[in-house]
């Protein structure tokens, strides 16, 4: 918040500081704190970092050998500085990529822990009796993550702008009578498209509904269409189950 108002000092006026510095106390005073909000922020934001450190990590490794593989083992050798199991290239710069390497892997390992931890944290604060853990394929983290993300599920008073705001509407152009569907919008947040994708990915199948659903529509739809389509239904379910605060049941 304080990067915002950086400027307090940009003009040099008595009324203009002091009217910048009770912006700052207001805001301030309208925060409310949320510890699953920020636990599930903090993740999300480590989970990103991690992401960079092993596409890093992998572009490194890249540089000296034809091998890509992250397995933990692996990580704690190169930690350690122990290449003894890669086949490396000779080259002028190899000692210096190693080097890198080492680093990285140590870094990598280490946010791997505190994620671990941060994962902990936020199934802590899911209560054990959320209704949202009544829908199959959903566990702690999952649905700490929805919560911690969407807030109050009131918010939003129909599924369809719920599903909106997990980017996964459909978009549609009209031309007369033709209707051309082009996939999805992707204009809500990211981090609930991706988990909504994943879970019907992995999960569906434990999902009656959705393995319903699959089953009703694998002729028809192929690969990444069939679980876009399987991720929007469980936005859907989603939502159905947390707004009414009903426990899910198979229709």
């Amino acid at each position: 918040m304080l990067w915002k108002e950086k400027d307090v000092r940009g003009k040099k006026t008595d009324f203009y500081d002091a009217e910048k510095l009770e912006n700052m106390v207001n805001k301030a005073r309208e925060y409310v704190n949320n510890p699953l909000k920020e636990l599930v922020s903090l993740y999300l934001f480590m989970k990103d970092v991690q992401t960079k450190q092993e596409n890093r990590l992998r572009r490194a490794l890249f540089l000296v050998s034809d091998e890509e593989k992250l397995s933990e083992e692996r990580l704690e050798k190169f930690s350690k500085g122990d290449f003894s199991d890669v086949k490396l290239y000779q080259l002028e710069y190899t000692g210096t990529v190693l080097r890198e390497i080492q680093v990285l892997a140590r870094t990598l390992l280490q946010t791997r822990e505190e994620l671990k931890e941060v994962r902990k944290m936020i199934e802590g604060n899911v209560p054990q009796d959320h209704v949202l853990l009544t829908i199959p394929g959903i566990g702690k983290l999952a649905a700490g993550i929805i919560i911690g993300i969407v807030g109050d599920i009131k918010r939003f008073p129909r599924p369809e702008s719920f599903v909106a705001y997990c980017g996964l509407d459909p978009v549609v152009e009209r031309s007369g009578r033709i209707e051309v569907r082009k996939g999805i919008s992707k204009r809500g947040n990211k981090y609930l498209r991706s988990l909504f994708y994943f879970l019907a990915e992995t999960q569906y199948s434990r999902n009656p509904t959705l393995l319903k659903f699959y089953e009703a529509h694998k002729d028809k739809l192929k690969g990444r269409k069939l679980y876009t389509a399987l991720a929007r239904k469980l936005a859907r379910i989603v939502w159905s189950v947390w707004y009414n605060n009903k426990p899910y049941e198979v229709k």
